[in-house]
């Protein structure tokens, strides 16, 4: 079984150093460090357990850095950035593995992106040696890239002419849409194993400097320290401790305090529910601070992140998950008054940059999505946000006199800063930006509806009664466990991503799409594929008919 919570105690890859306000990253991978057996990694090349450390780091200097304003990204090896993924490790995985291992990468390296624009953190991408695939795509997130000019050591995309795939981590989308690479001599540098090198990547916008051997360190801190003039990350805060999971395992799934996972292996779902705050609200800034990592929102979208994770990687056979909410309205509503109120608080801005992600995460995820809301439900506020991401949304219709019938109710965080993937809110996104429709819905903020009232108003997408309700939910996973898993991940990513295009759903859309289709194509991975003969001495060989 695949976990991802880690502690740089025990990281095997990365070193995290910090000085000031200035972070430093250096990717050392052990090559005997794999995360399965069966290959070496070399080169600094990467698999998912070097990401997964990557991950937990960048959370690290989020959470328990706050002063932390530029992070230096760079390589202990020398003339070796970063060779990128591990071809021998994706040659001899599955094809669900080498999706969700691109997938992974690439919402790590979106991230960077994501506390770059919204909490000003920077990022800089220090090459000081050969940076190849991945490990350029590892740079094209960052917000600059400084090359090392030493007349060997170059940026390339090489994965086209050396192994017959597509750049896995948003490397093309970035090229165009973030570096503003010029159409034609991208098509060069990616069709040229060797890349490109010195003042020739710079003139070609694949990097913002090239600097010499014997001043690049001192250029790279210079640097460093001009972007972090930039930032809006404070100067003087005490960061909080990202305490560790307190998860259970076991045959029938996950679970943590406020997130529980329930496998129906069988029938092919799983039962996700979160369960909202208990106990007393923090009453000031100072009793948020002092809650940390217990703190409600962060506590539990540490655990739904986790949840999410933990599905995709060890349940490939689960394809429908249900979502569940439990526990009261009121107190759900007040802990969004304190994410609204504290929002220019780094860490209470941390906080809903976690929820954020880690909805987007949900958003990207290859499952059917439905959101049931029953007796018992909170779907209020930053929990609404779940039935939001949710493909359905089936709402309990009971009569008052038949018990406590559901409600859901919106917060102003449903109008901001939870925005998805492609940089619309979730409401915004399923009303297709109707203002009228949404300052309609403004008035409504805390104040609680019921099963008729959502339909009206197109917030649920059906109300069936309690006579109906255990067979409608019945059918709907059987319904959905015949359908293909294929033309489902295509008919879902399609859907939830409807209007304008961002740099993010491009590279999701080409991930779940193009390369999703290259990596079972046999020119890529068939037994004289280039992926599969890569390093053998052999030559792949072609089918030449382009389809």
């Amino acid at each position: 079984m695949i976990t991802y919570d880690r502690h740089p105690d025990t990281y095997r890859h990365w070193r995290l150093a910090v000085e000031g306000d200035i972070a430093t990253l250096t990717l050392s991978v052990d090559e005997d460090g794999g995360l399965v057996p069966g290959y070496q990694l070399k080169l600094n090349s990467y698999d998912l357990g070097v990401d997964i450390e990557l991950n937990d780091a960048l959370q690290r200097i989020r959470f328990e850095h706050p002063k932390v304003r530029t992070v230096i990204m760079t390589s202990g090896l020398d003339r070796m950035f970063c060779a990128g993924a591990n071809i021998y490790m994706l040659g001899t995985s599955s094809h669900g593995w080498k999706v969700n291992f691109c997938k992974f990468t690439n919402e790590t390296r979106n991230s960077m992106e994501d506390s770059s624009r919204h909490s000003g953190l920077r990022f800089l991408a220090a090459c000081n040696g050969t940076t190849a695939g991945g490990g350029y795509e590892l740079a094209l997130a960052c917000d600059e890239i400084i090359l090392i000019d030493d007349r060997s050591s170059a940026v390339s995309l090489p994965e086209v002419p050396l192994l017959g795939v597509l750049p896995g981590t948003g490397g093309l989308t970035r090229l165009t849409d973030k570096r503003k690479v010029r159409h034609d001599l991208a098509d060069v540098f990616c069709t040229n194993p060797d890349g490109v090198r010195g003042e020739r990547a710079k003139e070609w916008r694949l990097v913002d400097e090239v600097v010499p051997r014997n001043s690049f360190d001192e250029r790279v801190a210079e640097r460093a320290r001009e972007l972090a003039a930039t930032s809006a990350r404070p100067t003087q805060a005490t960061g909080i401790s990202l305490t560790p999971l307190d998860r259970e395992i076991d045959d029938v799934g996950y679970h943590y305090r406020y997130v529980d996972v329930s496998l129906h292996e069988e029938e092919g779902y799983a039962a996700l529910t979160v369960r909202g705050p208990t106990g007393a609200t923090p009453g000031t800034l100072h009793d948020i601070h002092l809650a940390g990592a217990d703190w409600w929102p962060l506590a539990m979208a540490r655990e739904l992140d986790d949840a999410i994770l933990m599905l995709r990687t060890n349940n490939e056979d689960i394809g429908t998950i249900l979502l569940r909410t439990a526990g009261e309205i009121d107190p759900v509503l007040k802990m969004d008054e304190l994410l609204v109120a504290h929002a220019d608080d780094w860490f209470v801005k941390e906080v809903i940059g976690m929820l954020r992600r880690t909805l987007a995460r949900l958003d990207v995820s290859s499952r059917s999505l439905f959101a049931l809301i029953e007796e018992d439900s909170c779907f209020a506020g930053t929990l609404y946000e779940l039935a939001l991401a949710a493909d359905r949304i089936y709402m309990l219709d009971l009569p008052d006199e038949e018990g406590a019938p559901p409600h859901i109710a919106l917060s102003p965080l449903n109008f901001g800063s939870f925005e998805s993937v492609n940089g619309k809110t979730r409401l915004s996104r399923r009303f297709y930006e109707d203002e009228v429709l949404l300052n309609t819905l403004r008035q409504q903020v805390g104040v609680e509806i019921g099963a008729v009232e959502a339909e009206e108003k197109g917030l649920v997408t059906f109300i069936p009664d309690d006579i109906d309700w255990e067979d409608e939910i019945r059918l709907l996973i059987e319904e959905r466990a015949s359908l293909s898993p294929d033309a489902l991940t295509g008919l879902e990513a399609n859907l939830r991503f409807g209007g304008t295009e961002t740099a993010a759903t491009k590279i999701f859309g080409r991930l779940s799409a193009w390369q999703n289709w290259i990596f079972n194509r046999p020119n890529a991975v068939g037994e004289k594929g280039a992926l599969k003969l890569f390093g053998s001495g052999s030559k792949a060989e072609f089918d030449r008919r382009r389809v």
